[in-house]
This record gives C-alpha cells, sequence and structure tokens, in this order.
C-alpha cells in the first residue's frame, strides 16, 4: 500500500458512503483511477466490507458490557465447544481470545442490566469450560475511531 492507497482508507473509513469522485478528488486522483484503487483494495481484502454506524441505544441495546472470560479447561475440544456456543448468542458482538489472562474478552450489547443479567446467568456462566468472569461497564466512550476493530 502507497500514500494514495492509505489515503483512500483513512477517507472511506471516516466515510463509507462517500461518492468515488469526491473521493477521488481528496486523495489527487481522477475517478477511474481512483475506482481501480478501491476495487483492487476490495479484492486485496484490506477493506473488508461497508458498515452503518448505529446507535445502540436507537436498536434497544444501550448497555453495553466488556466481560473477561477465564477458561477452566484449555482443551481443544471444549474450546470449540465454547467458542461455537459464543457464535450462537446474538448479543455478543464481539469475542476475542487472549494471550494471558484473561482467556477471552466479550464485548456484549443488551437493553438494560435485567437483560444482561438474564443473559449471564442462563447462558454465559454456563458455557462449556468457563471458570471465572469478569463483568466492566464503561462510565463513557473517550475515543471511538470508525471503521477500527480493536
Amino acid at each position: 500500500m502507497d500514500k494514495t492507497d492509505h489515503a483512500i482508507v483513512g477517507h472511506l473509513m471516516a466515510d463509507g458512503r462517500l461518492p468515488n469522485n469526491e473521493l477521488a478528488d481528496r486523495v489527487g486522483l481522477s475517478p477511474s483511477p481512483c475506482l481501480r484503487r478501491v476495487r483492487a483494495l476490495e479484492a486485496s481484502g484490506v477493506i473488508t466490507g461497508y458498515h452503518a454506524s448505529v446507535d445502540p441505544s436507537a436498536l434497544g441495546r444501550g448497555l453495553g458490557v466488556l466481560l473477561h472470560v477465564e477458561m477452566a479447561d484449555q482443551r481443544s475440544e471444549v474450546i470449540e465447544a465454547f467458542e461455537e456456543a459464543v457464535l450462537r448468542l446474538d448479543e455478543v458482538v464481539s469475542c476475542r481470545r487472549m494471550f494471558g489472562t484473561p482467556d477471552y474478552l466479550m464485548q456484549i450489547a443488551v437493553p438494560d442490566m435485567a437483560a444482561y443479567e438474564k443473559l449471564y446467568m442462563t447462558e454465559l456462566t454456563r458455557m462449556p469450560g468457563v471458570a471465572r468472569t469478569s463483568s466492566q461497564f464503561a462510565m463513557k466512550t473517550v475515543k471511538a475511531t470508525p471503521g477500527h476493530h480493536w
């Protein structure tokens, strides 16, 4: 990726609906070469998709929770069963397997504390191999860069 590709990606991360002619102007290209570069970035997997940024509260998911999960059992079949169970939960918006402790870090979006308690007691603590969990609730988001998946 060269400087122009980085500029294209940066502008599209900030505004994925930016028209090609405006994007081309911003990066100093004519529309055709700009579109070719965008298509090449998509084909190579640099650009993985375009998404709407949505207010979770408007979708009835105003409570965000970070859940740390420590596993009691590290056997591959237990890990696979745990990860399959995670995939079935719509409330889990991301789940990362970590090096060190915790074993997993999940982002969960639910309507409110009662919904989280129900999910926690009926699903999260009963998942295969779970030894301990720790929930964290953010006071506020200080910075969230569009397009970054931390």
